[in-house]
């Protein structure tokens, strides 16, 4: 999701947690531009094989963050998913920056994950973020991932927001205007060297779902439910919105 044949990628999953990058020296002039290839393939961990596939997997590198979440389910995920396209997976710790917040997703935390849908969380308490919003986590994932892209040499970071989490501001970090400023903050603070990429900000879960289906992404080894639980908990306001976008795509989830 670069911005020219030669510049290189790194790529955040829907959660915000699992980053890949390309190196540029294998995007050669005989690979087409990225930049348009952005506007018509949609880069999500669900489509990472497609990375692969253009870069080759030894020059595609994961991160993954923990960031003080109440499992580490998330984590154990993005290992599969990286051993699945052979990957080189690096982790990260930022809990310590989170220690101050008291998000219902933090280890720490008093409060009690609600088990509700963010439609239904909005309507009654209104636009706004919601109580599982971490204080700006997306905006710290992803000046972390600026450090790391500008020391592999890459080019260009991409993150998976999506429409979904900032309807309503849910998700303020999710927005368009979110990763425009963003965009602009990482190219200029990179002396001109990097660029941000949101490539599924206008797509809602159930396009990502039909998107990953149609190229054949491991749904089987990733999670998205709040709880660590040895199977995802049905209720939380993301495994509602999984189960839905697998239900209007007609088909089984297959990590359940």
């Amino acid at each position: 999701v670069a911005h020219s044949t030669t510049e290189s990628v790194l790529f955040c999953n829907i959660h915000n947690n699992v980053f890949y990058s390309c190196t540029k020296r294998l995007l050669t002039s005989s690979c087409f531009s990225m930049r348009k290839c952005c506007r018509n393939i949609i880069i999500s961990k669900e489509s990472c094989h497609f990375f692969c596939d253009i870069c080759g997997a030894e020059n595609v590198t994961a991160l993954c963050v923990f960031y003080g979440q109440k499992h580490s389910r998330e984590m154990a995920a993005a290992r599969k998913v990286a051993a699945y396209y052979g990957v080189r997976l690096l982790e990260q710790d930022i809990a310590g920056i989170m220690s101050y917040s008291n998000c219902s997703l933090l280890a720490a935390s008093s409060e009690a994950i609600e088990h509700k849908s963010y439609a239904q969380q909005l309507a009654e308490h209104g636009e706004g973020t919601v109580a599982t919003y971490v204080p700006f986590r997306n905006g710290l994932l992803i000046s972390a991932a600026a450090a790391i892209a500008i020391s592999l040499g890459a080019d260009a970071i991409c993150y998976g927001a999506h429409a979904d989490d900032a309807a309503g501001r849910a998700y303020p970090d999710c927005t368009p205007e979110f990763y425009a400023a963003m965009d602009t903050a990482i190219y200029e603070g990179s002396g001109k060297l990097c660029h941000l990429e949101a490539p599924l900000l206008n797509k809602n879960k159930a396009q990502i779902v039909e998107l990953g289906l149609n190229l054949g992404a491991p749904y089987q080894y990733t999670w998205s439910c709040y709880e660590g639980g040895d199977r995802p908990c049905g209720e939380c306001g993301t495994c509602i919105d999984r189960a839905n976008a697998f239900k209007a795509n007609g088909v089984d989830d297959p990590a359940l």
